[in-house]
């Protein structure tokens, strides 16, 4: 189980700001223990428990950047062209026989190894052979078209460090530097579930005052990584007995449960008062906009002193992406001991007006398009409210307004960050 401090965070007073509410979950949510070795083929987006050296250097020889002839630059004429006798040839995947002697070339292809005083290569395209000979034209500098030793990476120094949630490039790495497995921390143990009297799972018949749970499917697809073990619990009704119990359950062999819906202050919204009955709420409300209902709390686990993430999103679906973007995510980066990914916001022209509340954070649900001057403008999503889920199907990402902004006017520079970066 994950191991959580089980501290009230912040519970009353005035809205959490979503800084505190990021530093809270930095400071007291820590990374799973446990750990595996997976071979290259398995590891793709877990996270890197044991620091990777390289034990080689990168390319591990002096090799040719290009199809050409090998020379010792200090055999060339310094102002006209130089013949030199070919003395091989020399492919990928072979040594030459003997040091380069003075006067001599090597025919070399891309990758192979250069010879022993050779330190310089021109390209076949810039020369031209007469019999056994190559004439090469001046002006090359020494070194040219010579991949050294190490250039990549040295013997010794960090390939991968601790928290590198690994792609395909790091595993390229890996497989370069003769390496079959890694080692990972263990995947992260996620149960989920719907709350409300109101929800019927898709493909069932659905009475008129209900709704098709949308929430589940938007959870288990942004879940779906190679380093998380997902649990769908289903739909549970408005019951604070049942709920409760639900809750206790999973916290037995889960690191985070998460549900969506019953997080408010209504009167049948009963998520927050079963959290307090089988564990301790950190927060409840967080200055955001979708989204202000979001509760973090602690759930005892099966062994002593361990404990279960909990984390009850609102139940409208824009409002659960947006926070799932912004407090599941970092939690989710927590537990799995990965470093955490910066948000990079990127400046775009605002077409429309807005106005918010100080003090609030707010993400507007915007779709890109290139104006005629060429700009990238961002367009607002006719709808705000946050159960519009083509608010979330038609766009292509937020524009971050900070809790000092008050006032945007059409025209203005906006902070943009895309749909891509928000998922895990």
């Amino acid at each position: 189980m994950a191991q959580l401090s089980d501290d009230c965070f912040a519970f009353s007073g005035p809205l959490l700001a979503v800084v505190e509410m990021e530093r809270l979950i930095a400071d007291r949510v820590a990374a799973v223990g446990e750990i595996e070795t997976l071979g290259l083929r398995q590891a793709t987006g877990r996270v890197i428990a044991v620091e990777v050296q390289a034990p080689l250097d990168l390319p591990p020889f002096d090799n040719s950047a290009v199809d050409g002839y090998a020379v010792r630059h200090r055999d060339l004429a310094s102002g006209g062209d130089t013949r030199l006798v070919i003395a091989e040839r020399v492919t990928a995947g072979r040594a030459a026989a003997a040091p380069l002697a003075e006067g001599r070339a090597v025919r070399i292809f891309t990758g192979a190894p250069m010879p022993a005083a050779a330190d310089t290569v021109f390209m076949q395209e810039d020369c031209r052979v007469e019999g056994g000979a190559v004439v090469v034209p001046a002006g090359l500098s020494a070194g040219a078209n010579r991949r050294l030793a190490g250039e990549d990476l040295r013997k010794g120094a960090v390939a991968l460090p601790i928290g590198r949630r690994l792609v395909a490039q790091d595993l390229a790495l890996a497989a370069a530097l003769g390496l079959t497995s890694l080692v990972v921390r263990r995947r992260i143990r996620v149960a989920i579930f719907s709350t409300g009297d109101e929800i019927v799972e898709p493909g069932t018949t659905r009475p008129r005052s209900a709704i098709y749970d949308a929430n589940r499917y938007l959870l288990a697809s942004l879940l779906g990584t190679p380093d998380i073990a997902l649990t769908d619990l289903g739909i549970l009704a408005d019951d604070p007995d049942l709920l409760a119990d639900a809750i206790k359950s999973a916290a037995v062999e889960h690191d985070l449960v998460l549900t969506s819906g019953g997080v408010s202050t209504g009167e049948a919204d009963h998520v927050r008062t079963a959290v307090e009955r089988v564990g301790r709420l950190a927060f409840w409300r967080v200055a955001i906009k979708p989204g202000r209902p979001v509760a973090m709390g602690v759930v005892a686990g099966a062994q002593a002193g361990s404990a279960a993430a909990f984390v009850g999103l609102p139940g409208n679906p824009a409002a659960v992406y947006v926070t799932f973007a912004r407090v599941v995510r970092p939690l989710l980066s927590r537990l799995s001991g990965a470093q955490e990914r910066p948000l990079m916001a990127l400046p775009v022209r605002a077409t429309f007006a807005y106005r918010k509340k100080h003090g609030r954070r707010e993400y507007v649900r915007v779709a890109l398009r290139r104006a005629a001057d060429g700009v990238i403008e961002a367009v607002k999503h006719g709808q705000d409210g946050a159960g519009v889920i083509t608010s979330l199907t038609e766009t292509h990402g937020l524009v971050e307004l900070s809790e000092d902004t008050t006032t945007i006017e059409a025209g203005a520079t906006v902070a943009f960050i895309s749909y891509a970066q928000l998922t895990p």
